[in-house]
């Protein structure tokens, strides 16, 4: 029972038992001295010496725990804040020391572990980056080739859930709904359409031909299943008679980790590195969720405990009315920014299509989740997704008593956010985004690694979201 306290409450409670100790033990002495007086006296005097004793012995031990609380407790969990940040963020820099300086040799030491350490990771580490420099030109080229041939490639799993799309096929499914990794192929197109051609290939184990119906059946393209080893397959569209944009705007997006995924059922159980993730922001006119209106939504995918480059929401937002001259001071949007914007109706809709069985992420979330709650019987849209907050995420990780705004978390964790997009909806997205990444292995070696488990640990910080809104 006791473990599962923080290191700074089970001292507070040491305090305390000595407290409670020290005055039975003079309660206990007070009362033996008592009984042994001859004649009796009376016992008045030794209850107010007790009391006396009592009261100056609890603030003796409530001093001595500040004390102690400040130059031992809290600089020892900021030591292992420090040291969980290198080895699982991959945070490189120097130890401070200062926070340790009644520690003793303590800082000094995990100093030159973790120096020691990180000088026999950095060759590993430059081999590791040359050798990504040359899978990253691979697939440059691979994309670049893509481009010429007049088709659109999609590779899918056995699950019937996109694991490849190349910037043809990017194109082809934005018509429907915003491309997404991992997302069922019936998001996109007629299922039993997908089914029957399916089944024809597994029968025969040989390229089908046949007409793909988008999931409305408005559309047709002329398309070919292509059987793989296993039970996954490649569909491919001709996209030769279809007005797309250059192919070389969107890259190859694609995680063949995926090929392999496996449905857990229950979001509790799943770990945290097989979720899909949408950390999400947006800029407003004011900071009243039930008077003011959206004017930029910003959104990124985060898959298999990385960012999906490619797969980023980025809108203005027409709130139908001036922008207040604070609000612009703040993000610097102003009325000709978003004139000409989609309204929220429809920006709502395309980030509630590109949020789709994702758990949504945000810094501070009860204020952007309030914003799209509040149109939700108008739109017909149900925001029932599960949500993280970094808030509070960041509150399990370094403690409730250092500061959780978004720019000391990205501190914390050495992300830097460019001046031209701080408080730009994308920008703070990126960042929560990459915050979200850096923390993950952080809670996992905290033993926190399901979605259950996560939201057990963060719901006994739900208050500093209250003192934040």
């Amino acid at each position: 029972m006791l473990t599962s306290l923080s290191l700074r409450l089970r001292i507070f409670l040491f305090f305390c038992l000595l407290a409670l100790g020290g005055a039975a033990l003079a309660g206990l002495a007070l009362w033996f001295g008592w009984s042994r007086t001859d004649p009796p006296v009376p016992a008045s005097g030794f209850i107010t010496a007790f009391a006396a004793f009592a009261f100056l012995n609890t603030g003796l031990a409530l001093a001595v725990w500040l004390l102690f609380d400040e130059n031992v407790a809290k600089p020892i969990e900021r030591l292992a804040s420090e040291l969980r940040l290198r080895a699982h963020a991959g945070v490189d820099r120097a130890v401070d020391t200062s926070v340790a300086k009644y520690l003793g040799d303590l800082a000094p030491a995990a100093e030159a572990v973790t120096t020691s350490l990180n000088a026999s990771v950095l060759d590993s580490a430059a081999q590791v980056a040359r050798e990504t420099e040359r899978l990253q030109g691979e697939a440059a080229r691979l994309t670049a080739l893509l481009t010429e041939i007049p088709v659109a490639m999609i590779l899918v799993n056995p699950s019937n859930c996109i694991v490849l799309y190349d910037g043809q096929a990017a194109e082809v499914l934005a018509q429907i709904a915003p491309p997404r990794l991992k997302a069922p192929l019936s998001d996109y197109f007629d299922a039993d359409n997908i089914a029957q051609a399916r089944e024809t290939l597994r029968q025969t184990r040989k390229e089908v031909a046949f007409d793909l119906r988008d999931r409305s059946g408005a559309q047709t393209f002329d398309a070919k299943l292509k059987p793989l080893e296993g039970e996954g397959y490649l569909l491919v569209i001709d996209t030769a008679a279809m007005a797309l944009r250059p192919a070389e705007s969107r890259p190859l997006v694609y995680d063949f980790a995926l090929m392999d995924a496996v449905e857990t059922g229950d979001i509790h159980e799943t770990a945290l590195r097989d979720l899909c993730f949408v950390a999400f922001d947006s800029e407003t006119t004011g900071l009243d969720p039930q008077k003011d209106d959206v004017v930029q939504l910003g959104a990124v995918r985060v898959l298999n405990g990385r960012i999906v480059d490619g797969e980023t929401l980025d809108t203005y937002v027409d709130p139908g009315r001036p922008i207040p001259a604070a609000s612009t001071r703040i993000h610097g949007i102003c009325d000709a920014d978003v004139a000409g914007a989609p309204d929220f109706a429809k920006a709502c809709s395309a980030f509630h299509a590109f949020a789709r069985d994702a758990v949504l992420v945000a810094h501070n979330a009860p204020f952007d989740i309030a914003f799209l709650r509040r149109y939700e019987n108008r739109l017909g849209l149900e925001w029932d997704h599960p949500v993280l907050d970094t808030v509070l995420l960041s509150a399990v990780v370094f403690g409730t008593t250092e500061s959780h705004t978004l720019d000391a978390l990205c501190d914390r964790l050495g992300i830097t956010i460019p001046d031209a997009l701080r408080h730009t909806a994308l920008g703070d997205a990126r960042a929560t985004a990459e915050a979200l990444v850096k923390l993950i292995p952080l809670l996992e070696g905290r033993g926190l690694t399901t979605f259950g488990a996560l939201i057990t640990e963060t719901r006994k910080h739900g208050r500093l979201l209250e003192d934040l809104n």
